[in-house]
């Protein structure tokens, strides 16, 4: 009885030392398992991390993609509009050209046109020159014609502004060939001797500047054409008192100004030759 006993106990120990191995070796594989499963979750983690960045970056590269994509649009949005304004600014640019250079040729045209209108005025007004210097002295200047009607033509009497017959025989002469011309203005100015006051004899020329203008518009000459000034005793034509000085001073003169080519200023009278 007691080997069956001993028998048992033995079995029964054999027994619980292999339960006890079998649970220890359990465990074991349990904690083994435990390590690799927390080791996995780990893993796992890191790539949950690496996947979360990667696709931070994946967004951020995507959203550079699609603002480059804009930025290029806009760009070549950009580039047209530049592009239409530089063809358009150059075919401006080429019709400016092209109207310069028209223009550039109706101005030689017109220069041309003009320099041969000078020349043929210039011949009238040579013409109309000799016609009056039959009648009377008369001067060119730049702006056209002077005739000096002093004591050898026109004698003004001392103190007076009358004309006397012969005077108005002059005139008419001269009128004659002023009523064949065209294109121009006439002015007349008057002159006394160095004997009274200024006032006075800024008066007397002006009157005797008045007297030839209004026998002249008699004659036929159109009045808004004719200007007249008095200087007075102010623009002497010879130095002196002597009767033959004084006599040469009282004198008229008649400018006759061309306004067929256009000048500026107003046609120098003798008197304006230089100080006296």
């Amino acid at each position: 009885m007691q080997k069956q006993r001993f028998l048992l106990l033995a079995i029964a120990a054999l027994l619980l030392a292999l339960v006890g191995l079998s649970t220890y070796l359990i465990f074991r594989e349990i904690d083994r398992v435990q390590q690799q499963v927390a080791k996995t979750e780990q893993g796992l983690a890191d790539h949950q991390d690496q996947l979360n960045n990667l696709t931070q970056r994946l967004g951020e590269v995507e959203q550079g993609v699609r603002q480059a994509t804009e930025f290029a649009h806009s760009t070549a949005e950009s580039w047209a509009r530049a592009e239409l304004e530089r063809q358009r600014l150059a075919l401006e640019v080429e019709e400016a050209k092209a109207a310069e250079q028209e223009a550039r040729w109706q101005a030689d045209v017109a220069q041309r046109e003009l320099d041969e209108l000078r020349r043929q005025r210039e011949r009238e007004i040579e013409r109309l020159q000799k016609a009056l210097n039959q009648i009377v002295e008369t001067r060119r200047t730049a702006l056209g014609l002077v005739m000096n009607l002093g004591s050898d033509t026109i004698n003004f009497d001392f103190d007076k502004a009358d004309l006397r017959p012969k005077e108005r025989e002059l005139l008419s002469r001269i009128v004659g060939v002023l009523l064949t011309w065209q294109g121009y203005r006439v002015q007349i100015w008057g002159h006394t001797d160095d004997i009274g006051s200024d006032e006075y004899n800024l008066e007397l020329s002006q009157r005797r500047a008045k007297a030839v203008k209004n026998y002249l518009v008699e004659a036929g000459i159109d009045p808004s054409i004719i200007t007249t000034k008095g200087f007075g005793k102010s623009r002497p034509l010879v130095p002196g008192r002597t009767p033959e000085a004084r006599a040469k001073n009282r004198r008229v003169e008649i400018g006759i100004v061309d306004t067929a080519i256009t000048y500026q200023g107003p046609v120098k009278s003798d008197s304006d030759r230089g100080p006296n």
